[in-house]
């Protein structure tokens, strides 16, 4: 199972990369086509929009396996152990619920999404806003586990800070 999360996140990772280039080479010649030509490429601005959208949810699963996400951890640092649990649990429970609100709404508007076309692609504007419904799963994923671990006592500490990841 290890793997197969390693091989998913890997190929996220590859996605951010391949997105970042993307969406940067699109508004770099645009820039370069409109002031030096006095014309651009209309599509590009859609799709370096896309690009974006995708890449921020991308980039927030990935952050959320890794712990790296921004926390405000003032008064659960300044609790002791057992009110830490409980907090550490609430808050993956909170997590956990905004994530069944995204998935539910992903899902209720997805026949709309479906049908509607981007304005200058003409794609349909599920392939910019179903980044939701994976983003949705694997985030409430890793909150129902986080949870369940503080709740059973399994996770004890806060999360591992950015620089004991890479050791």
């Amino acid at each position: 199972m290890k793997r197969i999360e390693a091989a998913l996140f890997r190929l996220i990772d590859v996605a951010l990369v391949a997105l970042l280039a993307a969406m940067t080479m699109m508004v770099f010649f645009n820039v370069v086509l409109r002031y030096g030509f006095g014309s651009g490429i209309d599509i590009s601005e859609e799709m370096s929009r896309f690009c974006f959208v995708w890449l921020i949810f991308l980039g927030a699963m990935s952050a959320t396996r890794l712990n790296m996400h921004m926390g405000f951890d003032l008064v659960v640092t300044s609790v002791g152990p057992g009110m830490r649990r409980l907090l550490l649990t609430i808050a993956n429970a909170l997590v956990l619920g905004v994530c069944l609100l995204i998935l539910a709404g992903t899902l209720m508007q997805w026949g709309v999404n479906a049908t509607n076309a981007a304005p200058v692609t003409g794609m349909p504007m599920i392939w910019v806003f179903g980044i939701a419904l994976p983003f949705s799963v694997v985030i409430g994923i890793f909150a129902a586990l986080r949870m369940i671990g503080y709740a059973t006592g399994r996770l004890t500490d806060l999360p591992r800070a950015v620089g004991e990841l890479h050791q």
